[in-house]
């Protein structure tokens, strides 16, 4: 049987752990809004068309922030389109996604669904075929109070208070040839600048996002981000990263170990910030916005052939995950809580039904997949500080990432306990995981809920919805600090 070993210390101190850090994503794309958050003719849904259950299952996932319109989508959006009476909004095409966009869902009924889901808003500017005096627009519509035009207008749209968005996203994955809008990072920094610098005229203390690089495979990655920065560096206060992973080729032991690449792009942009701040001779420091994660089955995606019309809400990107692919998201929510020195939010994308941790039926049920529950475990359970651990485990060979782990931890540590969230990538056997608390002052285990399940593939389904859930572990030895984690397991251990 494999041995690992961590030690658990209060003064291994990273950061405090951040409510941002469990953000979502909410695009228009596929079926995530129409028959995913919005279906008015739904038996659960509610006055404004919302469903009820999905809002039910938003909740209790635990997200903080929901980044908004996009996406690709966002850099061919023209917001005006979203509001005013629904029965006069126009239908546009939407070429991210070859699909027809009816508008019934705009910026006043996102923000009406993010105050009832209790999650704040974050919105992203088309900058990819607008600009400055339309990102302006949007922002007077949104967060003055009255008195002007757009304020006003607002007003009359029946959103009498502001919606006081703080988190403005400068564009989205400009650096991608297949974005509407494409740019150089040269090009792309001076209108994210511009864009900045007139905003902070309107808010001084909004808080802005840079589009980072969408892949750390870009052939301009790193280049980028210092491109960028040297432009925009004392007008933003983030940079992006995206990222996405898939098991390839039959390769499980390289897709268990993904948050090896997510560590790798962080310290690298880290690096490129701080390296720009440098030269710049500014103390102050760039976090990170990792405003796209998750598990994605793109080259299913890249073989598929493109609708020959232009449907509405046709179902794109629906990838139904097994416990393998909840075992690697819980491994990359891991390296975010581990940066959180740097990276200080961050969106699944997806929340419903695209690459979503929350599937619906049209007209019908609506259920989790299995990488709901490390999301939600880890957002319920993360509080506090955020400690260093570093577990002494036995390594493995993987093809893209060479020797790693099989064990990888992080903990959090507030006045009511601390919380060990633990994968194990071993696929042969399980892994005796000994805990030292002894610097937490007699602490024990007093509880331990594990996700696995004999079949790696096993996924969730519709009419089988808790086939894959935390159970919990019994395994304590007779050492009552010791656990005995299955193989390819996602496991949350708190301590009192």
């Amino acid at each position: 049987m494999h041995q690992a070993k961590l030690t658990l210390d209060p003064t291994f101190k990273v950061a405090p752990v951040h409510r941002r850090t469990f953000g979502t994503f909410v695009e228009h794309l596929g079926r995530c809004v129409y028959t995913g958050i919005h279906e008015p003719d739904h038996p659960s849904a509610d006055d404004d068309g919302f469903r009820r259950d999905v809002l039910d299952l938003t909740r209790e996932l635990g997200i903080s922030t929901v980044r908004y319109p996009g996406g690709n989508f966002v850099s061919g959006y023209r917001w005006e389109d979203g509001i005013g009476p629904v029965s006069q909004r126009p239908r546009r095409l939407d070429l991210a996604w070859h699909s027809t966009e009816t508008n019934e869902v705009g910026v006043d009924e996102f923000v009406r669904w993010c105050r009832k889901a209790s999650v704040e808003p974050m919105m992203a500017l088309n900058l990819g075929t607008r600009g400055i005096a339309e990102a302006l627009d949007l922002l007077e519509y949104c967060n003055h109070p009255s008195g002007t035009a757009l304020s006003d207008l607002r007003v009359a749209n029946g959103a009498k208070e502001p919606h006081g968005i703080r988190m403005w996203c400068l564009g989205n994955e400009m650096d991608g040839p297949w974005q509407t809008g494409h740019k150089t990072a040269r090009e792309y920094g001076r209108l994210a600048a511009e864009t900045a610098r007139a905003m902070r005229m309107v808010d001084p203390k909004l808080e802005l996002v840079a589009c980072g690089s969408s892949s750390s495979h870009q052939p301009t990655f790193g280049a980028w981000e210092a491109t960028v920065l040297e432009e925009t560096y004392d007008l933003v206060d983030y940079i992006s990263c995206h990222a996405y992973y898939e098991e390839q080729d039959g390769d499980l032991g390289s897709f268990l170990a993904s948050s090896v690449n997510m560590d790798y792009f962080i310290a690298s942009v880290v690096a490129s910030a701080d390296h720009v701040g440098a030269r710049l001779k500014s103390r102050k420091k760039i976090n990170i916005s990792f405003d796209e994660w998750n598990v994605w089955y793109l080259s299913r995606f890249q073989n598929a052939e493109p609708p020959a019309d232009w449907p509405v809400a046709p179902p794109l990107l629906e990838d139904h995950y097994h416990l393998a692919d909840a075992v690697a998201f819980g491994g990359l929510l891991i390296s975010l809580l581990r940066n959180s020195d740097r990276v200080t939010a961050a969106s699944l994308a997806q929340l419903v039904n695209v690459i979503a941790p929350i599937m619906t039926e049209p007209g019908g049920r609506a259920w989790r997949q299995t990488t709901f529950h490390p999301f939600a475990q880890a957002s319920r359970h993360a509080a506090g500080d955020m400690l260093r651990v570093e577990p002494v485990s036995p390594s493995y060979e993987t093809k893209l990432y060479g020797e790693v782990p099989l064990v990888d931890a992080v903990a959090t540590h507030a006045e009511d306990g601390t919380t060990l969230f633990v994968v194990n990538r071993s696929t042969d056997g399980p892994v005796s995981l000994e805990i030292d608390a002894r610097a937490l002052g007699g602490a024990r285990i007093v509880e331990v809920t594990t996700l696995t399940d004999p079949d790696v593939y096993a996924r969730n389904t519709a009419d089988d919805p808790g086939r894959i859930a935390p159970r919990p572990n019994a395994d304590v030895e007779h050492d009552p600090m010791r656990i005995l984690l299955p193989p390819v397991s996602w496991n949350v251990i708190r301590l009192g």
